[in-house]
């Protein structure tokens, strides 16, 4: 898949999580500026492998700690 349309459709994983256009971007900390929860978790991880048809491991979720690492991750999944 193409790198534009990668964080395209990331984009659209974040916001159908519920974070405001304004907070993304690839360096952003899914702790610290998007202020992720288990709930957010959940919806993220639902979203993100409806929109990407992949599998993820709650180990592999447990890595991510920015934005940018979603695009590593879907490297190793595909």
């Amino acid at each position: 898949m193409e790198n534009k349309t990668v964080r395209r459709n990331l984009y659209r994983v974040l916001r159908k999580t519920g974070v405001r256009k304004e907070d993304i971007s690839l360096e952003a900390s899914f702790q610290d500026d998007l202020h992720f929860d288990s709930t957010d978790w959940t919806i993220f991880t639902y979203y993100f492998e409806t929109i990407f048809k992949v599998d993820v491991e709650d180990e592999q979720l447990k890595k991510l700690h920015y934005v940018n690492d979603t695009i590593g991750l879907l490297g190793q999944t595909a």
